[in-house]
């Protein structure tokens, strides 16, 4: 795994139907993230947080919220991670809500393309995040990144990066997904993603379902986790507008974490929708690094 690591601050909530998600990055500082990875050996630099336009709380037009908003964002995001790419360092994107994994994935996968890498990514989220404008109601952006970096989506976003779609449906992995919306369900499965849905990992297993996710993994494979603190059961982690029950328990949040740290592949991370105006005392800031520290090294594995 890369040593050099690059902290990205996304502060905005500009995708999301509930605000307080910009105040995440702060929220993850404060939980010590730049501390934690360091005491692993990691040569961590803090960049700061990114700017962008504010939000401005407006209805849907076409069935996108804010979408300039959105587009200006993510396009600030894909460049700043395809500088620290191209730097040979290991992006943390800090969101932020969930819109903002259109820039960092297209930015990830315009570097694959660049260094005729393998792509894998592991999207870590009680949703599928596979909407579209007609699809979904709201109009919430952080509802749509998925179906926008496969191609689904408005010109200004999937186009972000200069190819279309930023990447394939195959090179995704979605473990943990508990809420879908029928229209959405249908899309995800004429796309064919692969996902381990919560029924899944009751019935088989986070260790099993982690070892399909991670199968075919090798040495020129960029594996890149999109991590929505929503992945967690809200009983460890009510800091996130979107909370669904049921999610993965501590311990089995802690194996997925061990078992990608394990590959030693991942070279990218986006940690996103935690909302700190609906946690209590930072706890699930303080969760989530807990579980990014698993990502780097930290282990309960005691036998030999």
């Amino acid at each position: 795994m890369n040593k050099q690591v690059s902290i990205i601050g996304a502060p905005t909530d500009i995708g999301a139907g509930s605000r307080g998600a910009s105040m995440g990055p702060e929220a993850l500082r404060v939980a010590h993230i730049v501390t934690v990875l360091r005491s692993h050996g990691l040569e961590v630099v803090d960049h700061g947080n990114l700017a962008g336009p504010p939000n401005p709380w407006l209805p849907p037009v076409a069935g996108y919220r804010h979408l300039a908003e959105v587009v200006a964002w993510n396009q600030t995001v894909h460049e700043a991670v395809h500088r620290e790419l191209s730097l040979g360092h290991l992006p943390i994107l800090l969101g932020g809500d969930h819109c903002l994994g259109i820039g960092s994935m297209s930015a990830v996968a315009r570097h694959c393309r660049e260094t005729s890498k393998k792509l894998r990514i592991l999207w870590l989220d009680a949703h599928a995040d596979f909407n579209t404008n007609t699809l979904t109601p709201s109009g919430n952006i952080h509802g749509m990144p998925v179906a926008c970096l496969c191609g689904h989506g408005p010109q200004e976003l999937v186009e972000i990066g200069g190819h279309v779609p930023a990447i394939s449906p195959k090179w995704v992995r979605q473990i943990g997904i508990r809420s879908v919306d029928k229209g959405e369900k249908r899309l995800v499965h004429e796309m064919d993603l692969e996902v381990f849905d919560m029924r899944y990992i009751d019935e088989m297993g986070m260790r099993h379902a982690m070892e399909l996710a991670l199968a075919m993994l090798d040495g020129n494979t960029h594996l890149h986790v999109s991590f929505d603190v929503d992945f967690l059961d809200p009983d460890i982690a009510p800091g996130v507008g979107t909370t669904v029950r049921g999610g993965p328990t501590y311990r089995e949040a802690q194996l997925c974490m061990e078992m990608i740290a394990d590959t030693g592949r991942l070279a990218s991370l986006d940690v996103m929708e935690l909302n700190p105006a609906l946690d209590v005392r930072n706890a699930t800031a303080e969760v989530a690094v807990d579980l990014i520290e698993s990502l780097f090294g930290k282990s309960t594995l005691m036998r030999k």
